[in-house]
């Protein structure tokens, strides 16, 4: 059965604009990649800038996935997450084509706070600074301790992007764990 043309026209979205940009990319680009035509594109998706929201959010929903994972998997030991989180960061940054956190991306290339673009980019970044906040609640820590490991994790994406990985990702643990510590 051939996949439904909305998700053939994420997947085709989520691979252009990962790879060049989310404002280089037409929609004529990703209307060719998919092999349909404008008005069905339209059907789906009112404006490009639907599609890149739509895209965000579809990365939304596997970021938060994963990080539920670890979570769930760390069993409320704060350190155990921040070490599978540094695994997961040098997974990711070693993997042909990856250009660091699209969420970072796409706040570079919309510049308008208020944008539905911009939108999804900050929920993402307070869902995941909530997330941070439940794994290091048990250290009984201020709650700017989640704040600080975004800030953390930004980094890591965009060194783990701009130079070597395993570095990002083995300074992304060593500042979370001195952050743990207080």
């Amino acid at each position: 059965m051939t996949e439904p043309v909305r998700e053939r026209l994420l997947a085709a979205a989520d691979e252009l604009f990962y790879a060049h940009g989310m404002r280089a990319v037409s929609a004529d680009k990703i209307i060719d990649r998919v092999g349909t035509t404008k008005v069905t594109f339209y059907r789906h998706f009112r404006t490009k800038d639907d599609l890149v929201v739509a895209y965000l959010e579809r990365r939304a929903a596997a970021e938060r996935e994963g990080v539920e994972a670890v979570i769930a998997a760390s069993g409320g030991d704060a350190e155990a997450g921040l070490r599978m989180m540094s695994e997961g960061l040098r997974t990711m940054a070693c993997t042909a084509g990856f250009r660091g956190c699209p969420f970072i991306n796409a706040a570079a290339e919309y510049a308008d706070a208020e944008s539905p673009v911009r939108r999804v980019v900050d929920s993402h970044r307070a869902w995941w600074t909530k997330a941070f906040g439940r794994m290091v609640a048990p250290l009984g820590l201020p709650d700017h301790r989640a704040a600080d490991l975004m800030v953390l994790r930004d980094g890591a994406m965009v060194a783990g992007y701009l130079g070597d990985a395993d570095a990002a990702a083995e300074s992304f643990l060593r500042a979370g764990q001195a952050l743990l510590r207080g």
